[in-house]
């Protein structure tokens, strides 16, 4: 079994594994969780999905983990840390992306600040960003509960995305 990357009071977080994909799926293919997406996945984009992750991990020693609950081993979806190019420049993205089943309790908020220790705290990270697309408002919340706050509007994806921005200054 794969051990857990970070553990909160609620929440477990691991890496992927294809085995993953159906935990995934509910995400990736319901239209409502993926509005602010280019579009729903594939199984096949799914599982290229899933391998990017791996290679992240042992590239960077991080990537999107699947967020489960701590308890029960309940798949709530995912979130990590990702490497970025914006505007030039390689970013580090704290991001997030959770099952419809699970909106509204918290869990996002209380994953990304784990990611967000981690980054800071166990990889030196000095500034890390969120990308969010201008209508989500709940990814916006999320944001600015773990202390990150607007910092200007891109055209990245063929589309404008807000910048959200997190800077240690310990």
């Amino acid at each position: 079994m794969n051990e857990d990357v970070l553990v909160t009071d609620r929440l477990a977080l691991r890496q992927m594994t294809l085995t993953d994909v159906d935990h995934l799926m509910t995400i990736f293919t319901d239209p409502e969780a993926m509005v602010h997406y280019p579009g729903t996945k594939s199984e096949t984009e799914t599982k290229k999905w899933i391998q990017w992750q791996l290679g992240l991990y042992q590239q960077t020693g991080a990537g999107l983990w699947i967020v489960e609950d701590k308890e029960t081993k309940t798949f709530l979806g995912q979130c990590g840390l990702v490497p970025q190019h914006v505007e030039g420049k390689d970013e580090v993205e704290i991001g997030y992306l959770f099952a419809r089943h699970a909106w509204g309790n918290g869990y996002a908020t209380e994953a990304a600040s784990a990611c967000r220790d981690f980054a800071i705290n166990d990889l030196g990270q000095k500034r890390l960003i969120s990308l969010i697309a201008p209508l989500n408002y709940p990814s916006i919340r999320v944001a600015e509960r773990i202390g990150m706050t607007k910092e200007k509007r891109i055209l990245t994806w063929g589309k404008e995305i807000l910048v959200y921005s997190l800077c240690d200054s310990s």
